[in-house]
């Protein structure tokens, strides 16, 4: 018996024992008030919060890429999630960038209702959804920084949180080929949950229900926008690289959405790198980004450079740990290899076991300049203001000054340009969601096994996963070791990793974007 026939059954023998045997069902009076104060007495389910947002705003706006004018249609809106009981639990803000059709070829009749003669979608342009990470993070720094229309400078050496947050056309846009859809998960953004703090955290502030109401987010635009036939593509970073293929994978088997690309831009894809003190991966994955650091510090960092860095570390490097006391000479060697590569005090290289803990690295590497390097990227640096503590006690450089120029520009984009109104808190980075984030198993376990589902159920899906050399919050090594071990189904191109000079936000550089560009282009031509 299935569990709701059981239920089912439960229910069919509770009946009163009256009506069983030929009595009228009808309770007695007396009983009948009983029930009500009984009814009456039962504690009333909170009403959800009032939705606080707006309705959706659209605004025309033009952009010239590749000489090219592109006239669209900019959309700040929302969806609403409901719980089982029908009632609000959370609204989901989204930013929306669509590519207008020319006025020759404007739709008529059904086509006007979004539906061509076939009843197919009138758009047929591809559309990518776009979300980031933190846990806690907001779409604006893909937005902003990557791929949207507009474009604000931030994340790199120099760049002071007190710059004016004017915004200008992006020449790195991919709204040239694709229509773009930026998500803010609950808690980020203007995002927000209708519900207590306890239902939140159970909602909304763990992997597994994350996933479930990010991919029906996506449904839900897609069916309420007449797109669901259009190509579809997901481009996620950092933590949302974690999201990307868990998303592709849950709305692909379950909600019967299938991505025909996935983007994965600097991804957490692999937290489980093992025991430090048994295993080599720890600082394998980190020994090259942290020499593409000392590379680029010195005006030498090249593609054939980082290869043989990679053939090092694959090599030598990994099996010089492996036989640790075993073989001093190779200890010594090693020790010896790596203080040239990183160029890093060699007692401190020695000291380490030419093991290098990343905290440790980002405060010896500036350390005579009195500065501290970034974990995002250890070439932007900040002065440390408590230069003489065992251990870091600032915030990130890089964080702590990206969070009011993004803030600034988008809530101004929002407000004023698109004239969505609102006096309502922007989170573009909420250290309160990351705080109550359930770190559980799903998480730990990564996203590569939902990665490997992905591609094995769809034989055309593409991914195409992107870093910056010098990030040390997530690797591009972790990334290559981790493709390296997955079977090849069928085209080896299908699951492609590129690197570029840079950090975790390697996209901000002007010098990366034409090349981002191009490969996602690309990928969107052949599927």
């Amino acid at each position: 018996m299935t569990s709701t026939n059981f239920v089912i059954a439960l229910v069919l023998f509770a009946v009163p024992a009256f009506a069983q045997r030929g009595q009228s069902a009808k309770p007695p009076a007396d009983a009948s008030a009983a029930s009500a104060a009984e009814k009456s007495a039962e504690p009333k389910s909170p009403e959800p919060i009032k939705n606080p947002l707006p309705a959706d705003k659209s605004v025309p706006q033009t952009i010239t890429v590749n000489g090219k004018t592109l006239h669209y249609t900019a959309t700040v809106g929302t969806i609403t999630l409901k719980g089982k009981d029908d009632k609000p639990t959370g609204v989901v803000m989204y930013t929306a960038f669509t590519l207008d059709q020319p006025k020759g070829d404007q739709p008529k009749g059904d086509e006007a209702k979004g539906r061509n003669k076939d009843g197919d979608s009138g758009s047929h342009r591809p559309v990518t959804f776009a979300l980031n990470g933190g846990p806690g993070a907001s779409s604006v720094y893909l937005n902003l920084g990557a791929i949207g229309p507009k474009h604000i400078a931030f994340a790199n050496e120099g760049d002071s949180p007190s710059d004016p947050a004017t915004l200008t056309d992006n020449p790195g846009t991919w709204l040239d080929f694709t229509d773009l859809v930026f998500i803010d998960p609950i808690g980020t953004g203007f995002s927000r949950s209708l519900v207590d703090e306890a239902e939140t955290k159970k909602l909304f502030y763990a992997p597994k229900p994350d996933i479930e109401y990010l991919s029906l987010v996506i449904y839900k635009w897609l069916v309420q926008n007449d797109r669901l036939l259009d190509k579809k593509y997901l481009a996620g970073e950092s933590y949302g690289g974690y999201r990307g293929p868990l998303l592709t994978h849950y709305l692909q088997s379950t909600l019967g959405v299938a991505m025909n690309g996935l983007v994965l831009v600097s991804p957490y894809l692999n937290p489980e790198r093992g025991d430090g003190d048994l295993s080599p991966i720890p600082w394998m994955v980190d020994l090259p980004s942290i020499t593409a650091a000392h590379l680029e510090s010195e005006g030498k960092l090249t593609d054939a450079a980082m290869q043989e860095v990679i053939a090092y570390t694959r090599g030598d490097y990994a099996e010089a740990l492996l036989k640790g006391r075993s073989d001093p000479a190779a200890t010594d060697a090693m020790i010896a290899h790596v203080t040239e590569m990183t160029g890093l005090d060699p007692k401190f290289v020695k000291f380490a076991g030419g093991r290098l803990d990343t905290r440790a690295y980002l405060r010896e590497v500036h350390r005579t300049q009195g500065l501290i390097g970034s974990v995002y990227d250890s070439n932007v640096t900040a002065p440390d203001p408590f230069p003489y503590a065992p251990m870091q006690q600032t915030s990130d450089p890089i964080l702590e000054s990206i969070v009011a120029p993004t803030t600034t520009a988008m809530v101004d984009f929002i407000t004023r340009t698109v004239g969505w109104k609102t006096d309502a808190r922007y989170e573009a980075l909420s250290s309160d969601v990351n705080r109550q984030w359930d770190r559980n198993d799903d998480l730990r376990r990564g996203a590569v096994r939902d990665l490997r589902e992905a591609v094995a159920a769809d034989p055309k899906l593409r991914v195409l996963i992107v870093h910056g050399w010098n990030d040390l919050s997530c690797p591009f090594m972790g990334s290559v070791l981790s493709v390296d071990q997955m079977p090849i189904m069928g085209d080896a191109s299908r699951v492609q990793i590129h690197e570029f000079p840079g950090g975790h936000m390697f996209y901000t550089r002007t010098a990366n974007q034409d090349a981002l560009h191009k490969l996602a282009e690309t990928m969107v031509e052949t599927h």
